[in-house]
């Protein structure tokens, strides 16, 4: 896909690391699979990823974990 920040590349398949945000927690994840522009470094990651993200952060939220760094792990 065209790079939609740069508008000057197609996108490549990658890795990125994802920072997440609730409350007092933070959650970071390393080496997520993206898509990620080779010109200016935006990257994109689909939505069943995200959705996986996003289920583990609210999993480690109410468990009370307040920081919580891994390496991505599909499911």
């Amino acid at each position: 896909m065209k790079c939609v920040v740069c508008k000057q590349a197609e996108t490549r398949p990658g890795v990125t690391t994802v920072t997440l945000q609730r409350g007092e927690s933070t959650f970071v994840v390393r080496e997520v699979p993206a898509q990620v522009c080779p010109n200016c470094g935006e990257d994109y990651v689909d939505a069943a990823v995200t959705a996986g993200l996003l289920r583990s952060a609210e999993d480690l939220s109410r468990a009370g974990t307040q920081v919580d760094i891994r390496r991505y792990a599909a499911a």
